[in-house]
């Protein structure tokens, strides 16, 4: 593979202070890292994408480090490290694999991963991380129901195997759109749709803990009517849009129309309003370097006090909060 995310560099240095600090702020603060011996000298280099539920990293660096997830503010990730040269040791807790080219490791929410290059080669790998909320989101696309506890991912997972493989080329496909000077692959809707097609791939590839009930759901498809429904919430999501504007858009009563969004999804029609319109706002609040207020508004919101409750409900932090993360280095997804 070609030196991935080579329009994005963040830190070429030989402090290796340097690397762990770029990767706390590419990471957005989910992580804590901490070498495992002493400060080991040498060429460190970062490379790397971020965005509000995103995140992914070129590392290459013959660093010993543990890394620590981070999950204050309402923050819950999912790590990915793929291996593009070389080898790691990598454990997490008790369960140990070395990644390479044809294994990954992920690592759920909370737990606290070790990384050691193994070899003379210098070691680069990519690391990627994920919002536990899109991991949900798409486990309830699967199913049609969200998960009643949290996804946790088996640590190994085999690249050569088919399933592994389309997890790979999804990826891979992700960084061809990365490293990419055509304007349309710059647009946020393609880039988080490939990232949408990653977990659910992840899901599909990789077992869990609620592996069984993705094999016995039905399939997912929603009705006609949640699914205009839905589409009619996607494109007026600027303005003003009722319980009773939804219903009629999806041709059935305020009542049948709610029960649908309930037993798909698991969230009142409104609370689903709610929840796409703050996520979008959240997204801007990091790409954008617009007024909390002129953001709000522009999504459709007009009460700014509620708001912020709301969206402190949300993402256990204020937007005034989530502002002040703004990052002028990775571009934002």
């Amino acid at each position: 593979m070609p030196t991935p995310l080579r329009r994005h560099l963040i830190t070429r240095s030989r402090n290796p202070a340097d690397l762990l600090n770029a990767a706390t702020h590419l990471f957005g603060g989910a992580i804590t890292t901490s070498p495992l011996d002493d400060l080991r000298g040498g060429d460190h280099e970062l490379r790397g994408v971020a965005a509000h539920d995103f995140a992914v990293g070129y590392f290459a660096s013959p660093l010993d480090v543990r890394v620590t997830s981070a999950e204050g503010r309402g923050r819950r990730s999912y790590f990915v490290n793929i291996g593009v040269s070389g080898a790691i040791s990598a454990s997490s807790g008790c369960l140990r694999a070395t990644l390479d080219e044809t294994t990954a490791g992920v690592v759920n929410p909370g737990d606290t991963q070790e990384l050691r290059p193994s070899g003379t080669r210098r070691t680069r790998f990519l690391g990627l991380r994920v919002d536990a909320a899109l991991v949900d989101q798409e486990f309830t696309a699967l199913t049609g129901h969200p998960p009643v506890s949290p996804v946790r991912f088996d640590f190994a997972l085999d690249l050569d195997q088919p399933k592994g493989r389309a997890v790979r080329l999804l990826v891979r496909s992700l960084l061809a759109q990365l490293d990419s000077a055509d304007p349309l692959f710059q647009r946020a809707e393609l880039r988080r749709g490939q990232l949408r097609c990653i977990v659910t791939a992840l899901l599909l590839a990789q077992p869990h803990s609620h592996t069984d009930a993705l094999r016995d759901s039905p399939p997912p498809g929603h009705p006609h009517s949640l699914r205009a429904a839905l589409a009619f919430v996607e494109a007026n999501l600027t303005g003003r849009i009722s319980l009773a504007d939804i219903a009629r858009a999806a041709n059935c009563s305020p009542r049948t129309v709610s029960s649908a969004f309930r037993d798909r999804l698991g969230v009142s029609p409104m609370s689903y309003v709610r929840n796409l319109r703050l996520d979008r706002i959240r997204a801007d609040l990091l790409a954008s370097a617009d007024p909390v207020g002129t953001i709000a508004y522009r999504w459709g919101v007009t009460h700014l006090g509620r708001f912020a409750a709301d969206y402190r409900a949300r993402f256990a932090e204020l937007p005034s909060a989530t502002a002040t993360r703004r990052q002028p280095g990775p571009p934002a997804l």
